[in-house]
C-alpha cells in the first residue's frame, strides 16, 4: 500500500471547503478514508491545522475538527533530527524542509501539496492531489 504524507493545504482546503481546490483534496482524504492508501500528517500540521481552526470555529468545534483528522491520517513525527536537518539544509521555507524531513522518516512514497515547487528539493516525490489521484 502507497504511503503519502498530506500538507496542510490539502486537508485546510477539506476543513474550509476551499474552492476550486476542494474535489481534488477531498479526492485525496477519501482515498486515505477507504484505505485506498495510507495518510500521514507531519506532526507539526496537525497544531497548525488545530491552531486555524480554533480561530475560525472555536476551541470546541476545533477539537471536533482535530478527531476527524486524527480518525483517518496517521501522524509523521517530527524530532530533533528531522528539525536540524532542515534547518541546515536552508530550505527557503523551513516548514516545508520539516515536512519533507517527516515524510521521509514516515517512508512516505510521496508528498501531497498544493504548492509542488516549494518541495523542489525533497528526495521524494511531490505531486498534486490530482496528479497522486491518477497514481492510485
Amino acid at each position: 500500500m502507497k504511503r503519502i504524507l498530506v500538507d496542510t493545504n490539502v486537508v485546510l482546503d477539506v476543513l474550509l471547503s476551499r474552492e476550486p481546490w476542494l474535489p481534488a483534496s477531498s479526492a485525496v482524504w477519501a482515498a486515505v478514508e477507504n484505505g485506498a492508501v495510507k495518510g500521514y500528517l507531519a506532526a507539526h500540521a496537525v497544531t497548525t491545522i488545530f491552531y486555524l481552526a480554533s480561530r475560525s470555529e472555536g476551541a470546541e468545534k476545533a477539537g471536533n475538527i482535530l478527531l476527524r483528522v486524527l480518525k483517518d491520517f496517521q501522524i509523521a513525527a517530527v524530532n530533533d533530527l528531522i528539525i536540524r536537518r532542515a534547518a541546515l539544509d536552508n530550505w527557503s521555507d523551513f516548514e516545508d524542509g520539516v515536512t519533507t524531513g517527516a515524510a521521509i522518516a514516515a517512508r512516505c512514497d510521496f508528498i501531497v501539496t498544493r504548492n509542488p515547487k516549494d518541495f523542489a528539493r525533497s528526495p521524494l516525490p511531490v505531486l498534486t492531489p490530482e496528479a497522486v489521484l491518477d497514481r492510485l
